[in-house]
C-alpha cells in the first residue's frame, strides 16, 4: 500500500513536480526557502497544491543558508530549492558550509531535459552532481519519475541520520514535468524506522562514571550535536538535569548555546572563558566531556588555550567516529548521539549518590563568574574613542553590549556575523540572554552567512526577536535581503557595527605590517554608506547611532517601531563604532612571537608560526 494518497490537481494532469512536494509534505516539510527558476515551476506549483510555504530570498546562497538556520534553529531537516546551473552555482556555498557544520538541508535543484546533455543547452553547461558530491552527504540525478517518491525519501532520511549534513537531488525538468505511471511508483521505506541512534555501551557507561566520581573539576563544553538535548526554546532540558545532578559546568562552543537559564549556577558561557583560567589564577578543568562539539580552531585547535593540553581527561561524545581524536588525543572516546548518551548517563549516575562528591564547589561557583571577565576588563573604558577623521566614534565594547542589554528583556535569538565585530557579540552574548547564540562564519569563516540563517531562524520562530549582528564588511554580502525581512513581515533586528574597514584584516596588518607596506588600502571600506537609509529603501526601518548613551532609547524606540498596528516590519541600526581595542582573539590569531625571538620563525596570520632552519 502506499504510504498516502496522493492528490490530483484540479485542471491540470499530477506530474513529477507533485510527486517530490508531496512526498516532502508527507515527509514533515512545511516551509522552502529558494528562488524561482523555470525549471522547477512543476515543483514549486506541487508546493503550493501539497501546502509548502514558499520563502523567496533574493539571492540562491541566501536561501540555502536559510535552510540551514531554519534546520539549526527548529530541529528540522532544512529544505531549499535552486533552479539549475547558474542558481545551483549561487547556492554552493550554502551546500559547503552546511556541510562543514554537519547541518541537515535537503536542496532541490535542476537541470534541462536528459535528451540535451552536452549540446550547450540554457543552464546545462556544469555537471551539477559531480560538482556537489564532494560537499554533501548524498548527490542524485533523478532519470525515471516513478522513482521519485523513492530517492526523496532516502535522501531525507540520509540528511538527518548519522552526522547530519546537506543532501542534494538534481531532478531534471523533463522528469518534473512527466506524468507518472501511478501503478509504477517506487515509495521506498518512507514510513519504516530503519534503525535506532547508537548510544553507549554499559561498559564505557561505567568507565565514565568513574572518571566522573574521580574528578573535581569537571565540565561540558557543548556543540551542535548536543542540540536535541537542550532545543532551543524547549521547557526542560536533559543536559541540565544531568548537569545538577553531577554537578558539571556547561560551556558552549559558538555553534550551539544550550537552553539553560541565564540566571543558572551551572550555566558557565562561551567556552573561551576557559581560557581566562590561567590569567586570573585558577585551575583547570581536570575532566572535560566534548559533547556533539568537535575540536579545531572554534575551541581553540591545538594551543591548549581552551582545551587542556595536560591535566586533564578528555572524553569527546560525536555521532562520527571519525571525529574522535581528530586534532586532540581523547582519554575516552564514545560513539554515541548525544541526547541518547545524556539519557543513558543519567539513568546510570542516578543510582550513584557519589557521583558528586569530589566536587570543588568554590571552583564551579567561580565558572559561572567567567562570563562577566569581559565586562571587568572594558566597562571602565571611556565610551566615546578619540576623535579622527570620521569623527569621535564608541568604543565597539560600549555599542555592542548597549545592544545586547537593551534588547536582553526579548530573550532574542541571536545570529553572529563577521570578524571583528563577531567575536565582540561571542564574548558579549550574554548580555543580551539570548534564547540561542549561534556564530554564523562557522567552519568555514563564511562571511554573510548570518543573513540567511536570520531569515530561516525567524521562520522556524516567528513570535521570536531575531538579532543579526553583521559587520560593514560581511553586511554587503548579502544585504538585498533584508527585502527578503520585510516582504515577509519577520521579526529580524539588523544591527551593522561599522567601523568602515574590514575590521580583523587591518587589525592583524596593523600588527604585523608597517603603514607604509603596499595594500593596505584593500582592508578599507567607505564612511559615507548609510546602511540605514539602504535599510529604508528595502522596506525596513533604519537608524544610525553614533554615541553609546543613544544606543538603549534607539533600541527601545526600535522595537516599538518594528512592532505596531499589527504588522512587523524589520529593523536596521547603523552602529558607529571605533577600530580600537582589538579583540584578543585577533592577537592570537596573527601570533606574534614573544619579544627576542622575532627571528625565529615566520609569523603566519591565524594559524602556527612556520619555524626558521637555523645552521648554527
Amino acid at each position: 500500500m502506499p504510504p498516502f494518497e496522493l492528490k490530483h490537481p484540479s485542471g491540470r494532469e499530477l506530474v513529477g513536480g507533485d510527486l517530490v512536494a508531496q512526498t516532502l509534505a508527507h515527509l514533515g516539510v512545511k516551509v522552502a526557502f529558494g528562488l524561482h527558476g523555470g525549471h522547477l515551476d512543476s515543483f514549486l506549483t506541487g508546493c503550493a497544491f501539497a501546502g509548502i510555504s514558499l520563502i523567496d530570498t533574493r539571492h540562491e546562497t541566501a536561501a540555502v543558508q536559510a535552510a540551514e538556520g531554519y534546520a539549526k534553529v527548529s530541529g528540522k531537516t532544512g529544505l531549499a530549492f535552486i533552479t539549475a546551473n547558474s542558481g545551483f552555482a549561487n547556492g554552493f556555498p550554502g551546500l559547503a558550509t552546511a556541510f562543514a557544520d554537519r547541518s541537515p538541508i535537503f536542496v532541490v535543484t535542476s537541470s534541462p531535459p536528459l535528451r540535451d546533455a552536452e549540446t550547450n543547452s540554457l543552464q546545462g553547461f556544469h555537471d551539477q552532481i559531480v560538482l556537489a558530491r564532494p560537499i554533501t552527504k548524498f548527490a542524485h540525478r533523478a532519470t525515471v519519475v516513478e522513482e521519485l517518491p523513492r530517492l526523496v525519501s532516502h535522501a531525507w532520511r540520509l540528511a538527518s541520520t548519522g552526522a547530519p549534513g546537506p543532501v542534494l537531488i538534481d531532478f531534471p525538468i523533463d522528469i518534473l514535468f512527466t506524468p507518472p505511471r501511478l501503478k509504477d511508483v517506487s515509495w521506498g521505506s518512507m514510513d519504516r524506522q530503519l534503525s535506532s541512534v547508537p548510544v553507549p555501551s554499559q561498559a564505557v557507561i561505567e568507565q565514565l562514571a568513574k572518571l566522573w566520581r574521580a574528578a573535581k573539576r569537571p565540565v561540558f563544553v557543548t556543540g551542535t550535536g548536543a542540540a536535541g538535548t537542550a532545543r532551543v526554546g524547549a521547557a526542560s532540558s536533559s543536559l541540565l538535569q544531568l548537569a545538577e545532578t553531577t554537578q558539571t559546568p556547561i560551556f558552549y562552543s559558538s555553534k550551539f548555546s544550550p537552553a539553560v537559564p541565564h540566571d543558572h549556577p551551572l550555566r558557565a558561557g562561551p567556552a573561551t572563558g576557559l581560557a581566562y583560567l590561567p590569567f586570573i589564577q585558577q585551575a583547570r578543568p581536570d575532566l572535560l566531556i566534548l559533547l556533539g562539539a568537535r575540536t579545531g580552531f572554534l575551541l581553540g585547535g591545538r594551543n591548549g588555550a581552551i582545551i587542556p593540553s595536560k591535566d586533564c581527561t578528555l572524553v569527546q561524545v560525536d555521532l562520527d567516529g571519525g571525529e574522535l581524536g581528530r586534532m586532540l588525543p581523547v582519554d575516552l572516546g564514545i560513539v554515541s548521539d548525544a541526547t541518547g548518551f545524556v539519557d543513558a548517563m543519567s539513568k546510570h549516575i542516578a543510582s550513584d549518590p557519589e557521583c558528586a562528591s569530589n566536587r570543588d564547589y568554590d571552583w564551579i561557583k567561580m565558572t559561572s563568574s567567567l562570563k562577566g571577565l569581559i565586562h571587568q576588563r572594558y566597562a571602565s573604558d571611556a565610551k566615546q574613542g578619540k576623535p579622527d577623521d570620521a569623527g569621535d566614534r564608541m568604543h565597539p565594547y560600549h555599542g555592542i553590549n548597549s545592544v545586547f542589554e537593551a534588547v536582553s528583556g526579548e530573550q532574542p535569538i541571536v545570529i553572529g556575523d563577521g570578524g571583528e565585530c563577531g567575536v565582540w557579540a561571542g564574548d558579549l552574548i550574554e548580555s543580551a540572554k539570548p534564547a540561542h547564540w549561534l556564530a554564523a562564519t562557522g567552519y568555514l569563516g563564511f562571511l554573510g552567512n548570518g543573513w540567511g540563517y536570520s531569515l530561516g531562524a525567524a521562520v522556524a520562530q516567528p513570535n521570536k526577536l531575531i538579532v543579526n549582528v553583521q559587520g560593514d564588511g560581511s553586511a554587503g554580502f548579502h544585504i538585498a535581503e533584508l527585502d527578503t525581512f520585510a516582504r515577509h513581515k519577520l521579526k529580524i533586528l539588523t544591527v551593522v557595527v561599522n567601523n568602515y574597514r574590514w575590521g580583523m584584516s587591518i587589525a592583524g596588518q596593523d600588527i604585523l605590517y608597517s603603514d607604509a607596506t603596499p595594500g593596505r588600502l584593500i582592508s578599507s571600506l567607505s564612511p559615507v554608506c548609510r546602511f540605514e537609509k539602504v535599510a529604508e529603501g528595502f522596506g525596513a526601518v533604519g537608524v544610525r547611532v553614533d554615541k553609546a548613551d543613544d544606543v538603549p532609547n534607539a533600541v527601545a524606540e526600535m522595537l516599538k517601531a518594528m512592532v505596531s498596528n499589527n504588522t512587523v516590519t524589520p529593523g536596521l541600526i547603523n552602529l558607529i563604532v571605533d577600530t580600537e581595542p582589538v579583540t584578543e582573539t585577533t592577537k592570537g590569531m596573527v601570533g606574534m612571537p614573544e619579544p627576542g625571538k622575532e627571528k625565529d620563525v615566520v609569523v603566519v596570520p591565524y594559524y602556527d608560526n612556520i619555524p626558521r632552519a637555523r645552521y648554527d
